[in-house]
């Protein structure tokens, strides 16, 4: 564990002091977000931070492959997979926070970056179905790659598509990878996997990536991660689910008992990219039913929502913090714990906590809505009430009430 932590330290560290000299780099090449429309921020702002998280992340790897116990973990090509797809898919994000490419332009990179990693070495190679007795999917090349390739296309736009407020992508980011190392390292402490695993140094490295960029990006941001940033989090976020639910068979170990964790393969994955995943599958729906290409902008993301609702924007990135936390590691919790009851109460309660507190500036606004309507009608009534009001309707002296 030891060494997971110099790992993340080290890439937190490498992130937050590079990305002070990329925001620079980002404002003389004129690498800036205008304020548009669906934008929240109100002045121009550079964008390019995901170099940064990639300089930390290459920093981190480095130190890991130093570190003797570690050194299990590059023994295949994996690690080095991830770090050359991230690379060709922070290239493509830069070229867009420059010159913004166009929708097709940048799936067809998209797909590239993502086919590399599969050719490198990550792929799914089982796939563990606890229902129906159906056991274990041994999937071949025909069926593994073209999955891994959907699954990290889908991951990429579903990170790039919450990447709409301060702190937000990089936040629920980190707080996905953090889960996902929760997750890997379980799996090595109970023999399903080495504890110097693929998807364990890449969630660390990750969440160290992340957390260093967050001081800069939180409200009010001095730079975004932009493409750069939102799709090398999609593409490392898809890895380590990759590797971690989708190399090991289940099936190869003994103890019935102790296949829990391995039961979940399909809910940790995603319920920790739940969120993201949501935004995107709404979005589509959202516009292909406007006859509008999915990937045309709006706004009405899920942050969107929260802020018409009534939540400023530090308090609508909380509430997203909140969400992601509660559905990624009460599935890991679940998956490690069995599912205890005292853990499902827990969570139950949480549950019901996060949709007050969603509602709650809904549920004000309603209020001091319905408060002002009942201050109005009294003062009406104290107005016709009023001995004024009265002599005002009443006939005048010498005037005959009119018959009705």
């Amino acid at each position: 564990m030891r060494e997971y932590v110099v790992v993340l330290l080290t890439a937190g560290l490498v992130t937050y002091l590079a990305t002070p000299v990329v925001r620079m780099a980002a404002i003389r090449l004129r690498m800036m977000a205008a304020p548009r429309e669906r934008d929240v921020h109100v002045i121009p702002t550079p964008r390019g931070g995901g170099v940064a998280m990639y300089l930390g992340v290459v920093a981190a790897v480095l130190v890991a492959s130093r570190l003797p116990a570690l050194q299990r973990t590059f023994d295949d090509t994996q690690v080095y997979a991830v770090l050359v797809a991230g690379g060709l898919i922070c290239l493509l994000g830069v070229l867009d926070d420059k010159w913004g490419l166009d929708a097709l332009t940048k799936l067809t990179g998209q797909i590239a970056a993502a086919g590399v990693m599969v050719l490198l070495g990550v792929q799914l190679a089982f796939l563990f179905l606890p229902v129906a007795d159906i056991g274990t999917l041994v999937l071949g090349s025909q069926v593994g790659v073209p999955a891994t390739i959907l699954l990290t296309v889908f991951a990429v736009n579903a990170l790039n598509f919450i990447d709409g407020l301060d702190g937000l992508a990089a936040g629920v980011s980190a707080i996905a990878a953090l889960a996902f190392f929760a997750y890997s390292y379980h799996l090595g402490l109970t023999g399903y996997d080495d504890v110097a695993s693929t998807p364990a140094l890449i969630t660390a490295v990750l969440a160290g990536a992340c957390l260093g960029f967050l001081p800069h990006n939180f409200s009010p941001a001095r730079i975004f991660m932009g493409d750069s940033g939102s799709m090398l989090v999609g593409l490392m976020l898809s890895a380590a689910a990759v590797t971690a639910t989708g190399g090991v068979d289940a099936q190869t170990f003994g103890s019935a008992a102790s296949l829990l964790p391995l039961t979940l393969p399909l809910l940790v994955p995603i319920a920790i990219l739940f969120i993201p995943f949501t935004d995107l599958v709404l979005a589509v729906v959202r516009r292909t039913r406007k006859g509008r290409s999915p990937f045309s902008p709006d706004k009405m993301h899920l942050h969107h929502r929260l802020l018409s609702i009534g939540h400023s924007h530090r308090r609508a990135v909380l509430v997203m913090y909140f969400w992601a936390a509660l559905l990624s590691f009460g599935a890991v919790g679940l998956s490690i714990t069995g599912g205890r009851a005292e853990l499902l109460v827990v969570i139950a309660v949480l549950l019901v906590i996060g949709v007050v507190v969603v509602l709650s500036p809904r549920a004000r606004r309603a209020a001091r809505e319905a408060r002002a309507a009942e201050l109005e009608a009294q003062r009406r009534r104290s107005r016709a009430d009023h001995p004024t009001s009265r002599a005002r309707s009443a006939p005048a002296v010498g005037q005959r009430e009119p018959v009705p």
